[in-house]
């Protein structure tokens, strides 16, 4: 019999997964191993899941972790498994933005694939420097930008790419929270002290949650802005990152950008919301309500696709798990991007090729997510000014 955390040498033909932090008392950790195993393609084997190590035996009993598969470090982690013949396929990578190069790199040196909580790094020298190296390892690298697994997303993206809204005009993104409406790091609330420390966050709103919206307005258009102008504010007294974003972003294809993202928002909780608008209709989708789909033909009533409904199509449903009319969310649409992860690897383990139609963020989408905060700093900082990406 095989459980999470122990393989009696009969994983099932699952993927031998590890994970680096996400011990008690993380969130994202907790999120990724609910993905991981969802769709039954991974059994989590080994972990450094703190560098407290007190916490991280903890964590790895309370998980049902090997003892000697709990690991005081990731670079421990990286060459014990490497050695093994029951060695780990790919890592989850959940640590504070400051440690995602670091502890890649030990990974990808091994030989073992990454699956890297976003962003990809906490500067965008090491973005670049840890992308070529992606390159030279030819090792498998993938991103969590996770909102990309959901069935109306995909619905939005195909709808897009066949040209059902037109010529695109517009794209509007905004994901706005209220959670740091006051000054909850100072509480030592965790979450918040490390989101809001700019050595382990790098960048705050735009960097927590900024790169997710603009990920998804690329991930649905296709369109990449060649320049932006930012405006980063700092509401909060005291607080030493951004925790308001407004963002203009124009395409080399003539279309204009607005993107919002405020964890000072009250009334918000997790409102991440796209429209797009083109020269025939216009498409709507809501994080919150995220089995509905929005499609206005030009001169025409509104209608609404729902995920397993009625005009629903083949891109929403090959992530579809369930009937319509049951919800499915947040877990499942990050699920979508383990289960695509878990397509790559197998064929990898078979020795061929990834499977045309797996789709899941990679290197790529990493790279330009840090180079989008990177301009909207620089930027923010010009006063505003229009800088290139």
């Amino acid at each position: 019999m095989t459980i999470e955390g122990r393989d009696d040498g009969a994983t099932g033909g699952r993927i031998r997964l590890g994970m680096v932090g996400g011990g008690q008392g993380a969130f994202i950790g907790g999120v990724h191993r609910m993905a991981a195993r969802l769709d039954d393609q991974f059994a989590l084997l080994a972990g450094a899941l703190s560098a407290d190590p007190d916490r991280a035996r903890a964590s790895a009993a309370d998980l049902g972790l090997a003892p000697e598969r709990s690991y005081g470090d990731f670079a421990e982690m990286a060459r014990a498994e490497a050695a093994r013949a029951d060695g780990i396929e790919a890592v989850a990578v959940v640590t504070p933005n400051h440690l995602h190069c670091t502890v890649a790199r030990a990974f990808l040196e091994a030989g073992i694939a990454v699956i890297c909580d976003k962003p990809l790094a906490a500067d965008l020298q090491d973005a670049l420097d840890l992308a070529d190296m992606v390159v030279r390892a030819g090792v498998p690298f993938f991103v969590t930008y996770n909102y990309s697994g959901y069935p109306m997303v995909r619905q939005a993206r195909e709808m897009v790419a066949a040209g059902a809204i037109g010529e695109l005009r517009v794209v509007q993104v905004e994901y706005p929270q209220d959670w740091l409406t006051e000054p909850l790091e100072a509480t030592g609330q965790k979450q918040a002290d490390w989101r809001t420390d700019p050595a382990r966050a790098g960048a705050g709103c735009i960097g927590d949650i900024g790169t997710h919206a603009f990920h998804l307005a690329g991930f649905v258009t296709g369109l990449q802005p060649e320049s932006l102008c930012a405006d980063l504010t700092t509401f909060v007294a005291g607080r030493r990152v951004d925790d308001n974003v407004h963002v203009l972003l124009r395409y080399p294809t003539g279309a204009r950008g607005m993107l919002w993202s405020s964890q000072v928002a009250p009334g918000n909780e997790n409102a991440l919301r796209l429209r797009v608008y083109g020269s025939r209709g216009g498409l709507e989708w809501a994080q919150e309500q995220p089995n509905h789909l929005w499609f206005t033909p030009f001169g025409q009533p509104t209608r609404l696709i729902t995920r397993a409904g009625v005009g629903a199509g083949p891109a929403a449903a090959r992530v579809t798990r369930i009937p319509a009319g049951h919800p499915e969310g947040y877990i499942e649409g990050f699920a979508t991007l383990y289960a695509e992860v878990g397509r790559i690897l197998r064929a990898r383990r078979a020795g061929e090729g990834p499977p045309p139609e797996a789709l899941c963020p990679g290197i790529e989408d990493g790279l330009r997510g840090v180079a989008f905060i990177d301009a909207a700093l620089r930027s923010s900082r010009a006063g505003s000014a229009w800088v290139s990406l």
